[in-house]
């Protein structure tokens, strides 16, 4: 029978591997979002328009679908922490190349590089929280994934504030023999060696230990993860249970009468789209220009882009603290009603836009509404969708699936994400309003998939998914 402080030490070890793994999560948010602070000087360096530059930010998130849609595979082939290794050094390599391009393809490519190692960062730790955690324990650590993408978010604005400030607050100024915004991309190579290290001293899934015939390190990993006093021989023959009949997961495992896929499959595809079509990541990746095409200066634009941030972190704070309580389904509902409000507000407000001696500028009170409704719609989405979508792409799928579906999903969700990044400079120019307003139509159908076709995973066993 263990005693409460060994049950202590148990959970404090689980949170620490689990946390040591997020921190993929921390080099997802930094590195997807860090653009946002560079993208004006991008522009200006290289002296291209709207279009080049969307095509330039959204291009790493085609790397990153890829990313995702091998990095399950290579999960299964040569384990968890092995793929993340790997993740950590093409995260390192691609940020040295982001920050010296000699031209703007050449930045495209390391961005595509970047893509795929964060396009595997958002497969790997899911994957491996799930298998490593315990079942009354598995929304909050799932939930790690997610607070970990926002830390990361949130420190590459507060770097790309801080570097800017000191650069003059322009991110064309030159500093210590680079521009500004060169060290901005640059600067992910600290948390990827840190990634790297921690990748190499956190014990391998169980999961895949047994799948790979290693069963006695894999006793050692499940006492350690799930305490001393389990039944260790009922647990490695309950995963071997729902291992026997598994091959490596395929496409051909993935086949359904559903349009060519299993119902389980498509309801993880769709989650990721409607995730990104709700259009959050035009807050983290263009907010800067966004704010600046309203009227706000360079440097008072990236501190609202960092305080956007920091209420990301307090949402996800409410929904890790929440997710196991209340329940997935429940939250996304929530979540979705609050998004569709906040962004048709949002909508509103933008239509108020004026020129006014060449520049644009927000009236009062739209101006100030505009703001609000922006960050409730951030802490609606970091309440829900942001943590959420994550926690049941780690566990809804069966066993003999998980690694090669939530593959699938997270590509799409890489995908949508690139739509809505590479056309929302154009869309903006356009109609800003317009775009706005479609974004809050998103959020309303989000809202009706979820209550016809989510099933809630609270509580249950990853072996009972089905």
């Amino acid at each position: 029978m263990a005693t409460p402080q060994s049950q202590q030490e148990n959970l404090g070890h689980v949170i620490f591997i689990t946390a040591a793994a997020a921190i993929g999560g921390f080099l997802f948010g930094y590195d997807s979002s860090v653009i946002n602070g560079a993208v004006t000087g991008i522009q200006k360096h290289f002296q291209v328009g709207s279009v080049e530059t969307g095509f330039v930010v959204a291009i790493a998130l085609l790397g990153s679908a890829i990313g995702a849609w091998v990095g399950g595979g290579l999960a299964d082939r040569w384990g968890r922490t092995r793929t993340m290794q790997v993740a950590a050094v093409l995260f390192a390599i691609s940020s040295i190349g982001q920050m010296l391009p000699f031209a703007i393809w050449d930045l495209a490519l390391w961005r595509v590089l970047a893509g795929v190692a964060i396009g595997m960062a958002s497969v790997l730790g899911p994957t491996y929280i799930a298998e490593v955690a315990p079942p009354a324990y598995r929304g909050r650590l799932g939930s790690f994934q997610q607070l970990a993408i926002v830390l990361g978010i949130a420190v590459s604005q507060l770097v790309n504030y801080l570097l800017a400030r000191v650069a003059g607050g322009d991110v064309n100024n030159p500093l210590w023999g680079l521009q500004a915004w060169q060290w901005m991309l640059g600067a992910c190579v600290v948390p990827a060696l840190l990634y790297l290290l921690f990748a190499s001293t956190i014990p391998e899934s169980p999961r895949y230990l047994i799948a790979a015939g290693r069963s006695t390190l894999a006793r050692k990993v499940l006492a350690e993860v799930e305490g001393p006093d389990i039944d260790l021989d009922a647990r490695v023959a309950e995963i071997q249970h729902s291992l026997k009949t598994e091959a490596r997961p395929t496409m051909k495992d993935l086949r359904g009468k559903a349009l060519g896929l299993l119902p389980i499959v498509w309801i993880g595809i769709i989650l990721s789209v409607f995730q990104q079509f709700v259009g959050i990541n035009v807050i983290f990746y263009y907010s800067s220009v966004l704010w600046q095409s309203v009227g706000i200066d360079q440097s008072n634009s990236l501190l609202i882009s960092f305080s956007s941030s920091v209420i990301n972190i307090i949402g996800t704070f409410i929904a890790i603290s929440l997710v196991d309580r209340i329940g997935r389904k429940p939250l996304l509902l929530i979540g979705s009603a609050g998004m569709a409000i906040s962004l048709g507000t949002a909508a509103w407000a933008f239509s108020a836009a004026q020129t006014v001696n060449g520049a644009v500028m927000l009236p009062n009170p739209q101006g100030t509404i505009a703001l609000v409704a922006a960050n409730v719609f951030v802490l609606f989405f970091a309440l829900s969708w942001g943590v959420v979508v994550w926690v049941l792409l780690g566990e809804m799928f069966p066993n003999r699936i998980r690694a090669a579906a939530l593959g699938v999903a997270a590509a799409a969700q890489w995908l949508a994400n690139w739509l809505i990044t590479v056309s929302f400079p154009a869309l903006s120019e356009w109609n800003l309003p317009f775009t706005y307003a479609m974004y809050a139509a998103f959020a309303l159908l989000s809202f009706l998939f979820v209550t016809k076709w989510v099933k809630e995973t609270k509580g249950r066993k990853l072996e009972d998914m089905g």
